[in-house]
């Protein structure tokens, strides 16, 4: 083996692995409204995941207030700059609380999941659902919350129904707004999502 060749091969080896990229594009929820940046789930998944799989690095695209139609309007972007291996995809309850169409949130997070999907042939995405206050009334409530079932379905992906299941209706982990998960809440969200992300890490 020649001296250059042997040069090459160890300059290969030392180089670090190159990072994969996870891209949370949610609204206030993964955005950490009302916490401590560092308090919210997508910190604490960022240290689970340094502490397991160090070749994945987390950027958090999250706006509070955000929209499916403001993910979709932004997605294309992050997805050129960032080319996720895993998209993590958290809208919509702003779309309920607006009382805007379930038809076409659904459309629009499946168009985002289709572009994921377009813009690099690998990339998986897990869906995080959300539901809304029971004041929306029963038809719309039903409408809404069935678009991630049935995108998951459609679309094959993993999803959390609720991502607030057995937080919610809990005072203690909710800030006052009723709305918003607070600091506490914060590592049952990472818990909970761990166990639907961990097997697309591996």
């Amino acid at each position: 083996m020649s001296k250059f060749l042997c040069v090459v091969i160890m300059a290969l080896i030392s180089q670090p692995l190159m990072a994969k990229s996870i891209v949370v594009l949610g609204d206030s929820i993964s955005a950490g409204y009302g916490i401590e940046v560092s308090q919210g789930w997508v910190a604490l998944m960022q240290k689970k995941i340094d502490d397991t799989h160090k070749d994945f690095t987390i950027h958090n695209a999250s706006i509070s207030g955000d929209t499916s139609s403001g993910g979709l309007a932004r997605v294309d972007a992050l997805l050129t700059l960032h080319k996720p291996t895993i998209l993590i995809l958290e809208l919509g309850a702003n779309d309920g609380l607006r009382g805007l169409s379930p038809a076409l949130m659904k459309s629009n997070l499946s168009e985002i999941i289709r572009r994921a999907r377009a813009q690099q042939a690998n990339t998986k995405v897990l869906l995080l659902g959300i539901k809304i206050p029971p004041n929306y009334g029963k038809r719309y409530i039903d409408a809404f919350y069935n678009v991630y079932p049935q995108l998951a379905q459609e679309m094959n992906i993993p999803v959390i129904p609720f991502l607030l299941e057995d937080i919610a209706l809990d005072t203690g982990l909710m800030q006052p707004d009723g709305l918003h998960p607070n600091a506490k809440a914060q590592p049952l969200i990472t818990e909970k999502i761990w166990q639907q992300l961990l097997p697309l890490l591996n």
